[in-house]
């Protein structure tokens, strides 16, 4: 972004009286001059003392590239190792859920049979006569409860 540094003797031209210059020749005297001085400017410390700040460009300014272009065959190749990591990564989450769902079935089977084990260890004492339950307190009867006697364990 450097400027062409040309003096002011060039803009102008050839010094002339400034009693015979028009005044549209002086507008565009000025503007030239104004336009030299802000291509050129030179960089001193910043005024507000922030001396580590860059200035900053525009972001239409930045060379943007493409980047590396991969050949057809290559893109082949890496769609076929995602294609297999993936199928990996499924076999063991398979295996993952698989062997999650075997615990899952040994922890029912091993309660159920915990649940058989104590019925079949229960001490039971059959009520007979039915007339004694209306004697019965009433925490009493919350503890009894009804069984199948009918069925062999």
């Amino acid at each position: 972004m450097k400027a062409k540094v040309r003096t002011l003797e060039e803009i102008v031209g050839k010094t002339k009286p400034v009693k015979q210059e028009k005044t549209e020749e002086k507008r565009t005297e000025a503007n030239e001059v104004k336009k030299l001085t802000t291509d050129f400017v030179v960089k001193g410390k910043p005024k507000s003392g922030r001396v580590w700040k860059t200035e900053r460009k525009r972001f239409s300014s930045i060379i943007k590239t493409k980047g590396i272009r991969n050949s057809f065959e290559k893109k082949q190749q890496l769609r076929e190792k995602l294609k297999q990591v993936k199928e990996a990564s499924k076999a063991l989450k398979a295996e993952k859920e698989a062997e999650k769902e075997l615990k899952k079935q040994r922890r029912r089977d091993n309660l159920k049979r915990q649940e058989e084990n104590r019925l079949k260890t229960e001490v039971v004492q059959v009520i007979t006569n039915t007339k004694k339950l209306k004697k019965l307190r009433k925490k009493q009867l919350r503890f009894i409860e009804k069984r199948d006697t009918t069925t062999v364990g």
